[in-house]
This record gives C-alpha cells, sequence and structure tokens, in this order.
C-alpha cells in the first residue's frame, strides 16, 4: 500500500511539473550588438543585452537589460516590463532603471519622484497581422520637460511592418515623438526612428541555430544614422 501511495504521488508531482511546463514559458537569451539604439537614439556603444522573463496565459514579466562592453563610460540600464496580451492587443508597464539619472548615487531602489534615475512608461500596441502600431507614454519618475519647464509625459508612436525577401525574416519600422520632450530632444513633433531590420538563422547543428541580424537607422530629428550588427544566443 504504502509503495502504491508513493508511486501514485510521485505520478501526481510528474503530471503537475507537465502541466506546468505546458503553461509557463520561459525566455533566457543575449543579444550582443556594436551599438545600442532605441528608437533612433544611440544610447551606448558594443554591449550585451540579457533578456529573462516568464509568461502564463498572455501574462508576462519581463527582465531586460544592457551593459557596455567597450565603453566604461555607457549607462547601464535594467527594465522590468509587466505585459498582458490577448489576440492582437499588446498592454502593459516598463519600469526603465538607468545607471545615470536624477539620483548622483545611482540607487537602484531610489523612487523619489525628484531624485530617481527610474522612467515609468505604460504602452498599448495591437498587431494587425500585416502590421503593428504601438503607442508609449511616460507617466513617472525621471522623465523629460516640455518647453514650458513641466513634465512632458514623454511619448512615442511606432508602426512595424514584418515581411519576408530572399528567404531572410525583415522588419520596417516608422517612429516618431509626436510633441516637445527634452527625453527624446524634440521641440515638437518629430520623426525619430526610420528602421530596416534583417534576421537569419544562422544553423551550428540539427538543434541549434543563432539568429543574426543587420540594421539600419536613421534619425531624422538628429541628422543621424546608424548601422547595426548583432547576433542573439539563445537555448
Amino acid at each position: 500500500m504504502v509503495k502504491k501511495i508513493v508511486l501514485f504521488a510521485m505520478g501526481l508531482v510528474a503530471t503537475a511539473t507537465a502541466l506546468a511546463q505546458d503553461r509557463v514559458e520561459t525566455t533566457i537569451k543575449g543579444d550582443f550588438v556594436n551599438e545600442y539604439i532605441w528608437r533612433g537614439l544611440k544610447l551606448g556603444d558594443v554591449a550585451v543585452q540579457p533578456t529573462l522573463g516568464v509568461g502564463y496565459k498572455g501574462l508576462s514579466l519581463t527582465a531586460w537589460g544592457s551593459y557596455g562592453l567597450s565603453n566604461k563610460d555607457d549607462a547601464k540600464e535594467m527594465d522590468l516590463t509587466l505585459a498582458y496580451s490577448t489576440g492582437g492587443l499588446n498592454i502593459g508597464v516598463t519600469d526603465y532603471w538607468f545607471s545615470a539619472g536624477l539620483d548622483p548615487d545611482n540607487r537602484y531602489f531610489r523612487y523619489n519622484a525628484h531624485s530617481t534615475n527610474h522612467v515609468f512608461e505604460a504602452f498599448a500596441s495591437y498587431d494587425f497581422g500585416v502590421a503593428s502600431v504601438g503607442w508609449y507614454t511616460n507617466f513617472a519618475g525621471n522623465d523629460g520637460t516640455n518647453k514650458d519647464g513641466k513634465r512632458a509625459y514623454s511619448s512615442y508612436v511606432e508602426a512595424v511592418v514584418p515581411f519576408s525577401l530572399a528567404g531572410v525574416d525583415w522588419t520596417a519600422t516608422a517612429g516618431a515623438v509626436p510633441y516637445a520632450s527634452t527625453y527624446y530632444g524634440t521641440t515638437g513633433f518629430a520623426v525619430t526612428n526610420v528602421t530596416l531590420r534583417a534576421t537569419k538563422d544562422i544553423r551550428v547543428s540539427d538543434s541549434f541555430s543563432i539568429p543574426v541580424f543587420g540594421q539600419l537607422t536613421g534619425n531624422p530629428c538628429a541628422q543621424k544614422a546608424y548601422l547595426v550588427f548583432g547576433f542573439t544566443l539563445q537555448p
């Protein structure tokens, strides 16, 4: 009888584990890039950008970071994003933290409104299949200011179009800042991000491949252009 109970308990544990594995998704990966370009802005040179995330039935919690490898003056970054997806809709909140900001001691657990390195952003996007459109707005933390020197509630809107060409996955992105914000370095409506990106998997073995990507980004507002190369390591 004891043996049957033990075997039954082991079966329950195995079944629960299998169900958990079916329902909970885990993401572990790292990108390596020659330049850190974000929404048309250059935030750093050569960097490693790790990702750790879990997801369950559309709800996800993701940690993402960027750490400079070639320039000691590049700011370190760690972001936490809580999001929910259903159908084509994706909504959520991101807590950005940088090792440079309003706090001279660069403390992570410093959330005071006027002395923090955190920026809090709410976002909503919708994937129509042929294209996706998203809106992002800062609502607290170390946000920029507008022309009057008040909180700008800095916002960014972008459209992304995926397509395939010559056996390669491509995305075309157009992004703009709708009004003045020192956070993005704009004095009014401005197109800050025009990007064309190509990704190709390099097969290493039958069970392992390395996605390699190239990206051309222009920032018409800042009159800047960047050519990015990178690859992703993911078990």
